[in-house]
C-alpha cells in the first residue's frame, strides 16, 4: 500500500487546524467550553490528512475513534448545554485536513468559510431571535422551497397554446417577482419605505421593470402609506429599461444606438426625474413608516403576477401566429408586449447584417417600447388599483412622449 505524501497537504491541514482552532480557543475562554482548543484541532486536522496520505480504511479509522472520543466527552457532561457546534466542528477539521491532501485550495477556502460562520455566531443568533420575524422566516422558506424543490421538476420546453410558455422560464419569473419582493422588503427594513422602495424599484428594474412595477403596486395596495414611494419605485425601474436598451444595443449595433441615443436619452431622464419627484413627495410624509412586522413578499400576488405574463404571452405568440412576421412593425409590437429588449435585439441585428437600414429600426424599436408600457400600465392597474395606477400611467405616458419627441427631433 502506497502513501500519498505531499509537504503542501501536510501544511495546509495544520493551517486549517490552526485556524479553526484559535476561534474555537477564543470561544472556550468566554464560555468554559473545554472539549477542544487550538492544540486538539491542529492534530485532528493533521490524522486526518494522514489517514487521507494511507487511504480510506485509514481515514474512516480515525474519523470512528475521533467520533467516539467526542461521544465520551460529550457523555460525560451530560449537564450542560453546550451544544454540539465544538464537537462537529472537530469532524469536519478532520475531513478537511484530510481533503487538504488531494484538494489544499478547495479544502482551505472551505476552512475560511466555517471559521467566519462559528466567529459569527452572536450576530447571527441576534438576527434570527430579534431581527428575523416568523412571517419573514415563513416568506424566506417559501422561497427557498420554490427555488429548490419545484424549479428543477418543472420543463424546460415550450409547452402550451402556440408553444408559447415555458414552464421553466415562467416559474423563473414568479421567484424573480419573490426575489424582487424580498430585496425590496430588505431595504425597507435598513432604510425605511420612503427611501428603500425607489433604491428597490431602480434597481429591480435592471433584472424586470414589469415585474417591479407589479410587486410595487401590491406593495402600494396593502400598505396605503407606501404609495408615493411605490410610485417613484415603478416608474423608476422604467430608468433601467433605458438603460439596458442602450447596452443590449450597444453590443448589437452602434449604428443602431446612435439612431435611438437622443430618443432614449429623453426617455431616461424624464423617467429619472419624474421618479425622483415621487421619490421627493414620498420623502415628506409625516406618517409613520409601518416596516416591522410587513410580509416579505404575497405568494398569492407573486402567483397572479406570474400568471398574468403568461397570458402576455400566450395573446403575444398568438398575435404573431395571426399576423406573420411580414410587417416588421407589427412584429416588435407583439413581442414587445412580453419583452422589449428582445425585439430591440432582433431588430439591430438586422441593421447589423445589412438587411435594414440602421435608420429605419428607430421606428420598430420605438414601438415595442410603446407596446411594452402597455403591458406596465395593465400589470400597475391590476395589482395597485387606481390609486397607484393613475400616477404610474401619467408617468409612463410622459417617458413616452419624451422618447418620440426625442426621435421626432432627431
Amino acid at each position: 500500500m502506497g502513501v500519498d505524501f505531499s509537504w503542501t497537504g501536510f501544511a495546509v491541514a495544520l493551517g486549517i487546524g490552526l485556524l479553526i482552532g484559535a476561534e474555537r480557543e477564543r470561544r472556550k475562554s468566554g464560555d468554559g467550553d473545554a472539549v477542544a482548543g487550538i492544540r486538539t484541532f491542529a492534530v485532528v486536522a493533521l490524522l486526518g490528512a494522514v489517514g487521507a496520505s494511507f487511504g480510506t480504511a485509514t481515514l474512516l479509522l480515525a474519523l470512528a475513534a475521533v467520533a467516539g472520543l467526542l461521544a465520551i466527552a460529550y457523555a460525560r457532561d451530560a449537564g450542560g448545554d453546550r451544544g454540539l457546534t465544538t464537537e462537529v466542528s472537530l469532524l469536519l477539521c478532520l475531513l478537511l485536513g484530510a481533503m487538504a491532501i488531494h484538494q489544499p485550495p478547495l479544502a482551505a477556502g472551505l476552512a475560511v468559510a466555517l471559521t467566519i460562520l462559528l466567529a459569527a455566531r452572536e450576530p447571527m443568533h441576534h438576527f434570527v431571535r430579534g431581527v428575523l420575524t416568523a412571517e419573514e422566516l415563513n416568506n424566506l422558506l417559501m422561497l427557498a422551497a420554490a427555488t429548490l424543490l419545484v424549479l428543477p421538476l418543472l420543463p424546460d420546453r415550450p409547452l402550451g397554446p402556440f408553444d408559447a410558455i415555458n414552464p421553466r422560464a415562467l416559474w423563473l419569473i414568479v421567484i424573480l417577482i419573490m426575489s424582487i419582493g424580498a430585496a425590496a422588503h430588505a431595504l425597507l427594513r435598513l432604510v425605511g419605505s420612503r427611501v428603500g422602495l425607489p433604491l428597490a424599484g431602480l434597481l429591480s428594474g435592471f433584472v424586470s421593470s414589469v415585474a417591479t412595477i407589479g410587486v410595487m403596486g401590491v406593495q402600494a395596495r396593502d400598505q396605503p402609506a407606501r404609495r408615493r414611494s411605490a410610485i417613484a419605485a415603478a416608474v423608476l425601474s422604467t430608468v433601467a429599461t433605458f438603460v439596458q436598451m442602450a447596452a443590449v444595443l450597444a453590443a448589437t449595433d452602434l449604428a443602431t444606438l446612435r439612431v435611438l441615443a437622443v430618443p432614449l436619452a429623453c426617455g431616461g431622464v424624464t423617467a429619472a426625474l419624474y421618479g425622483a419627484l415621487w421619490t421627493w413627495r414620498g420623502l415628506r410624509l409625516s406618517t409613520p413608516d409601518p416596516v416591522q412586522g410587513s410580509v416579505v413578499f404575497s405568494v398569492k400576488a407573486s402567483l397572479g403576477l406570474g400568471l398574468m405574463i403568461a397570458v402576455v404571452l400566450v395573446v403575444s405568440a398568438a398575435m404573431r401566429a395571426w399576423l406573420g412576421d411580414g410587417g416588421l412593425a407589427i412584429a416588435t409590437a407583439v413581442a414587445g408586449f412580453a419583452d422589449t429588449h428582445a425585439a430591440a435585439v432582433s431588430v439591430a441585428a438586422l441593421a447589423a447584417t445589412g438587411r435594414i437600414e440602421p435608420a429605419a429600426t428607430a421606428l420598430p424599436i420605438l414601438i415595442a417600447l410603446s407596446s411594452n408600457s402597455v403591458s406596465k400600465a395593465v400589470i400597475a392597474r391590476a395589482n395597485g388599483g387606481r390609486n397607484f395606477a393613475r400616477p404610474v400611467l401619467l408617468g409612463l405616458a410622459l417617458v413616452l412622449a419624451a422618447t418620440w419627441l426625442g426621435w421626432w427631433l432627431g
